[in-house]
């Protein structure tokens, strides 16, 4: 999907928005990041409302970038690395569907893509991989506070025991 600054979109869940939300945002040709709830089937959730597990929406990223500069293949190909994608509805010590694998397509091409990019990860993983790919039907912001979570917060205890190792293993933070 093209919006009107020649950037695409790409809607990715893999656990607290936070820790993707990091990752992305160190990384050339993403101009924007933010995090929100999507897969759901309520209206404007609130963070409560999706942490209770009843609007069936999970913790997800918007993920806007330059195609001229990174891929949406390559989106994915990080997207593989930055989580555990054969966990169902879990990443560590976060329980519950909100926090479950999810690919939230923009069209064929990025559907197509999506299937393609998880038979090739699957090699990568000693199990399967769950992860959902489904249309993005609706993309609901989530709260301030929310957003730009680990540069506003990088002493926090979910920033400095979950957060930074990860953006370490994957060499994106000394």
């Amino acid at each position: 999907m093209s919006t009107e600054n020649g950037s695409e979109i790409a809607t990715l869940g893999g656990g607290c928005f936070w820790c993707i939300e990091a990752v992305y945002e160190r990384i050339d040709g993403v101009k924007e990041v933010i995090s929100g709830y999507a897969g759901g089937d309520k209206a404007d959730p609130t963070y409560e409302e999706v942490c209770s597990g009843t609007t069936g929406h999970a913790e997800v990223v918007q993920i806007h970038f330059d195609p001229e500069v990174i891929s949406y293949e390559e989106i994915l190909d990080l997207f593989w690395k930055a989580h555990d994608p054969t966990t169902v509805n879990r990443q560590g010590a976060d329980v519950g569907t909100q926090y479950r694998s999810i690919i939230l397509y923009h069209g064929e091409a990025q559907a197509r893509a999506a299937e393609r990019s998880k038979a090739g990860a699957a090699a990568d993983f000693d199990r399967p991989i769950v992860t959902e790919i489904v249309p993005l039907t609706a993309f609901y912001e989530a709260e301030r506070y929310h957003q730009d979570y680990y540069q506003n917060n990088p002493r926090a205890g979910y920033c400095t025991f979950l957060i930074r190792p990860k953006l370490q293993k994957l060499g994106l933070d000394s």
